[in-house]
């Protein structure tokens, strides 16, 4: 959805910008809100519910319902998911990667992650084929970073793996015309066909699983709502390539630092990068927009305002694992007995630390990434 307006919101698969109307998105692209009653039903298997789905981190979804049903009667489900290498990974990428590899501990099952190399050439006129493939290559580090296991998570480069690929692409790009992939995407006369084609390559690793292994189980996606018209499309020629049609959840964007909108790698001092040096990543948070008043004077009089603050939301997505210490800081913003610098120096302190570990185990990475590759 597109508004001429730049001040209106915009979430398409290759921008997203403005300020998000979650609920709105529910409506136009048709999915489902994630209630109370599947909430449960996931945390039955779970242990409880992770902290994403506590705070609503995840909000929507398609066929999670049917998908725990099916595995509650035996048939288990893959995880599939993925990554548009086009520059270095930011802390809002880590989001629903964090929340795949609860899922894929707690259920005990295998991910596909998608790296689409392919994609970002053929959409980027200033990228280069060998600057995405070496981008693919360095954000599988932070990937295998955050704790994935080899022996049941499997990184797919779209260009060098194009032969395991492919025959599954054309299956889907029979199945799909023109005029629906227009509808979905946008696309223009001026598109060329690379991109016009690149849909189906994205559908694969929904039903990769059933070639490399002969069981035929759903998938089901962790990831951002914006990707969600490659699915739509997928979905609709599952059944006539007798597969079941991938399930999906639906994750907020985490907000840049800057007014509104979510990080984007594009505005590099808006976004923590997971390569950001200490002193990097001070000035960025140091720099960030907040919810306090001009002075401190106003700020202890009239309290601040956390919901428009991004220093707050960091906290919030990833920072703060404690609800009752997150209520806590809330409830003192708005009551003026804590300012902007005291959360600004404890976030700095929170994400550096964070990142330090984050690096040493990401350069460990680079002596077993091999392992992720799928063997053949």
């Amino acid at each position: 959805m597109v508004d001429e307006d730049k001040n209106e919101m915009v979430v398409t698969p290759w921008e997203v910008k403005g300020r998000v109307d979650y609920e709105r998105l529910i409506r136009e692209f048709g999915t489902q809100p994630l209630t109370e009653e599947l909430l449960q039903k996931v945390a039955k298997h779970t242990d409880g519910l992770h902290l994403q789905l506590r705070r609503k981190l995840f909000f929507s979804h398609r066929d999670l319902d049917t998908v725990l049903d099916l595995y509650e009667k035996g048939t288990k489900f893959v995880l599939y998911t993925g990554r548009g290498p086009s520059g270095p990974v930011h802390i809002g990428h880590l989001v629903p990667w964090i929340f795949t590899r609860h899922l894929q501990e707690k259920f005990d099952t295998r991910l596909y992650f998608q790296m689409t190399d392919d994609e970002k050439f053929v959409i980027d006129d200033e990228l280069e084929l060998e600057e995405t493939r070496k981008f693919a290559y360095e954000n599988a580090l932070d990937l295998i970073a955050l704790g994935f296991k080899p022996e049941n998570t499997f990184i797919i480069y779209d260009v060098q793996d194009i032969d395991l690929l492919y025959d599954i692409a054309l299956e889907v790009a029979k199945r799909v015309t023109y005029s629906t992939a227009k509808a979905t995407f946008g696309f223009q006369e001026s598109t060329n066909i690379g991109w016009v084609f690149w849909p189906a390559i994205q559908a694969v690793p929904c039903f990769i699983h059933a070639k490399l292994t002969g069981e035929n189980v759903p998938a089901l996606i962790p990831a951002a709502i914006d990707q969600d018209p490659y699915w739509r499309i997928t979905r609709d020629v599952a059944a006539k390539l007798g597969y079941y049609k991938p399930a999906q959840i639906h994750c907020r964007f985490l907000p840049g630092l800057g007014v509104g909108g979510k990080m984007s790698a594009s505005e590099p001092e808006t976004s923590i990068f997971t390569v950001d040096p200490p002193n990097v990543v001070k000035r960025k948070i140091w720099n960030a927009f907040t919810g306090g008043r001009p002075t401190v004077e106003e700020q202890k009089k009239l309290g601040g305002d956390p919901s428009i603050c991004s220093v707050f939301q960091y906290f919030y997505f990833l920072f703060e694992e404690d609800d009752k210490k997150l209520a806590e800081r809330e409830l003192r913003c708005r009551n003026g007995e804590i300012l902007c610098g005291e959360c600004k120096i404890e976030l700095t302190e929170r994400v550096n630390k964070f990142l330090s570990e984050h690096q040493k185990k990401r350069e460990k990475a680079r002596n077993i990434i091999d392992k992720f590759h799928i063997k053949r």
